[in-house]
């Protein structure tokens, strides 16, 4: 296979694979204003793509472009080396677009319509891989938005041409409406910049080399004498200066595969074009996204600090069941001690209570009385456990009611659409239906962190450390408490001279009393400990929740579409990288022609 073939294969390669990128992006676009305008974009680029796509075999199309009286026709009759178009000096001669190219060439296969242009078919050597079109002038007093005028017909064909030859005099080389034609056209072309009537005006290169540099990057400017070159061509002597490396360029530099590298460049340079104007548009909505973003994170920190000081109030509120709770692990934890009996004591004081009345029990009444009583401690106790367990449930309940769903979602809505997102996603029946699942979510997350917070707690106390402190305690109480009576009947009673009477009922009373207090003074520690520990455990509890992330669940529907806006223009951004990148390599590959700077 040879290099010429190999090089067309690799362009079609890179195009295919810059199309299916641009294609994968545009239909990447979210329900977003800016997003639903760089989607039309690209399918116009890409429409525009596939045109230059299909003459990648054609001949190069050298457009003119200048204004009235520069001498762009006379540019075009010396290039091909005859009289070709008609030429005048001072008013416009070129009224329609004048195709010049070898027989066989016709604008379907450039993609021109055949009706925007006049076609004239010469078989001259120059034509061989040119086709060369003489353009109507910009300036004239025509209103550009007339469907006929030479500002409509010039619009029409510049898109298709692979090279501008941008023709100046000095009269006319600051032309403002030539400069904005050719900052409109020239994403898609190369550009060659030629100083006309050579013979008669002053050298105006330089300065127009300072005007075109902030937007143009200018490799040469040729100065020509475009009816000396054509005398030359009729002559059969060979082109001059200037003339001579102008006509170098465009028929043999420009030849062969070098016309397909520059499309090549052309396309991504239209590409890059395309791209920035997308990117300006998202930018252009990037603030009232990122305000969007901020009354999100507001109105999320809002409702969950509501939902965390009220769940933080009713898990206070409710501490005593909580506490039974953390005392239930802990006794399970604990084992068998004389505090651990304390302690079950303690927490089954209620039961012992009913077992005794139980006992006492002698008639059927008593019996009736004590079941009325039994099952109303226990559906007390039931009602205190399933409280402390639905406090979330309920401080739920209590603040994302539907006003504060209804009225977040009327000002969630007049940002959205200020951010060009669909309103839907705001609105009052999606974060109604939102809310159930984020609450529930929130719940069953508070639960299983309340659940291991009572786990901490009971490990916590009931390591060695404090079991040793309170164990002593107890043992050192029923020390004092059972010395005196075993000294007494062992010692005072048998040994002792004479012996001495047994310690009566009013005594073992005594010391029930006082092992009951002391008994008494140490759960009351043991539990304020448990008590300012569960404080404390709930108060650094709300601390984690701090912040808007127990709403996180709410407004997702908006979020999404905010993500996806988000993503969105992170895609385009890696985009521009690439095409960026390949269009530097493309650069340095081609021809040195002029070409627009990057926006």
């Amino acid at each position: 296979m040879g290099n010429p073939e190999l090089e067309r294969l690799e362009t079609l390669a890179e195009i295919d694979s810059l199309v299916e990128s641009l294609r994968r992006w545009a239909d990447t676009a979210p329900d977003w204003a800016p997003a639903g305008t760089c989607r039309n974009l690209v399918r116009r680029l890409l429409e525009r793509i596939e045109g230059i796509r299909v003459r990648l075999e054609c001949p190069l199309v050298v457009a003119t472009l200048g204004g009235t009286g520069v001498g762009k026709s006379a540019l075009v009759n010396a290039l091909v080396g005859d009289e070709v178009v008609e030429t005048g000096r001072q008013r416009p001669t070129t009224h329609k677009p004048t195709l010049v190219a070898k027989p066989g060439v016709t604008p379907a296969m450039l993609g021109i319509p055949a009706s925007a242009v006049e076609v004239v078919h010469r078989d001259l050597p120059a034509l061989s891989s040119l086709v060369v079109i003489d353009c109507p002038d910009p300036d004239t007093t025509e209103s550009p938005d007339l469907a006929g005028s030479n500002l409509a017909r010039l619009r029409q064909i510049l898109p298709h041409c692979d090279v501008i030859l941008v023709a100046a005099t000095q009269q006319k080389y600051r032309s403002a409406r030539v400069a904005d034609e050719l900052a409109a056209a020239a994403a898609g072309a190369r550009l060659v910049f030629v100083q006309t009537h050579g013979d008669r005006d002053t050298d105006i290169r330089d300065d127009w080399r300072r005007v075109l540099e902030p937007g143009y990057a200018v490799e040469r400017i040729f100065r020509v004498d475009s009816l000396a070159a054509l005398a030359d061509a009729q002559a059969g002597r060979p082109a001059q200066g200037d003339f001579a490396a102008l006509l170098d360029l465009l028929t043999r530099q420009l030849a062969g595969s070098a016309a397909a590298r520059i499309r090549r460049a052309n396309v991504f340079d239209l590409v890059a074009d395309t791209l920035s104007a997308c990117q300006k548009r998202i930018d252009q909505w990037q603030p009232p996204l990122a305000a969007l973003r901020e009354a999100l994170d507001a109105h999320r920190r809002v409702l969950a600090d509501r939902l965390i000081a009220r769940m933080q109030a009713e898990l206070l509120a409710s501490r005593r069941q909580w506490d039974q709770r953390v005392l239930g692990r802990v006794v399970a934890r604990w084992g068998l001690s004389p505090f651990a009996v304390v302690l079950r004591v303690y927490q089954g004081f209620g039961a012992l209570v009913s077992g005794a009345l139980l006992l006492r029990a002698r008639s059927p009444a008593q019996v009736a009385l004590w079941g009325l009583l039994e099952a109303g401690r226990t559906l007390h106790a039931h009602r205190q456990r399933r409280e402390a367990s639905a406090g979330p449930q309920r401080a739920l309940a209590e603040v994302w009611v539907p006003a504060d769903l209804r009225r977040a979602a009327l000002i969630l809505e007049g940002y959205a659409a200020e951010a060009g997102l669909s309103r839907q996603a705001a609105s009052a029946d999606t974060l109604q239906a939102e809310a159930a699942p984020a609450g529930q979510a929130f719940v069953s997350q508070a639960a299983t962190e309340l659940d291991d917070l009572v786990d901490r707690l009971a490990a916590r106390h009931t390591g060695w450390f404090v079991r040793l402190r309170y164990e002593l305690a107890m043992v050192f109480m029923l020390g004092v408490l059972l010395y005196r009576p075993a000294k007494n009947f062992f010692y005072d009673s048998w040994v002792a001279n004479p012996p001495a009477q047994l310690l009566g009922l009013q005594f073992y009373v005594l010391a029930a009393f006082w092992l009951a207090v002391w008994c008494g003074m140490l759960v009351w520690a043991y539990t304020s400990r448990l008590r300012r520990g569960m404080r404390r455990e709930i108060g650094e509890l709300a601390r984690r929740w701090s912040g808007p992330e127990p709403a996180q669940a709410l407004f997702a529907a908006l979020e999404h579409q905010c993500q996806q806006a988000e993503r969105f223009g992170q895609d385009l951004a890696r985009l521009q990288a690439e095409v960026s990148a390949t269009a530097q390599r493309v650069l340095r590959e081609e021809q040195p022609l002029a070409h627009r700077r990057p926006p």
